[in-house]
């Protein structure tokens, strides 16, 4: 998976491609022509971007942009015949606020390299067709991110 990064520390860069590559084999979604992008924006910036997509005036800890209509549990290779004449197959976009990020972590007591982590990978999993908008989809969706990052040994703990 090729991942852009706008704005991203490289400590986090890393994290965010491990991740990524493994939720993607995880969830049988390895598709070598699979592109997004990861951003880092201020409380601020955030803020309006959810205001103007989802016209909720509040700053938020993620959002995503997903640029297929991929249904869990539809899986990438699906959407093949989408590969744009680069040779590459876009998700979508994941926009995380760091500063938000913190906050959460000092509140769930682990760190903002495991909350980072958490978002990221919540993010993509929309951009991958899962939600939590029903109480099964959201179990799905957290058993989910749980055992990925359980799995990478990123887990709620001070220390991770």
């Amino acid at each position: 998976m090729q991942v852009n990064f706008e704005k991203v520390g490289f400590r986090y860069r890393r994290l965010i491609k491990k991740i990524y590559d493994f939720a993607l084999n995880y969830t049988d979604n390895n598709f070598k022509y699979a592109e997004i992008t990861v951003s880092f924006a201020s409380p601020e910036r955030i803020r309006e971007l959810n205001y103007e997509y989802r016209k909720v005036d509040r700053a938020t800890d993620v959002l995503s942009f997903p640029m297929l209509d991929i249904v869990f549990p539809q899986k990438l290779k699906d959407f093949e015949s989408e590969v744009s004449p680069d040779g590459s197959l876009y998700l979508g976009d994941v926009v995380i606020c760091p500063s938000i990020a913190r906050k959460q972590a000092k509140e769930y007591k682990h760190s903002k390299k495991r909350e980072i982590g958490f978002l990221a990978l919540h993010g993509l999993l929309h951009v991958l067709g899962y939600d939590h908008i029903k109480k099964e989809d959201e179990e799905i969706m957290q058993k989910t991110a749980n055992e990925i990052l359980n799995q990478l040994n990123i887990k709620r703990k001070k220390n991770v």
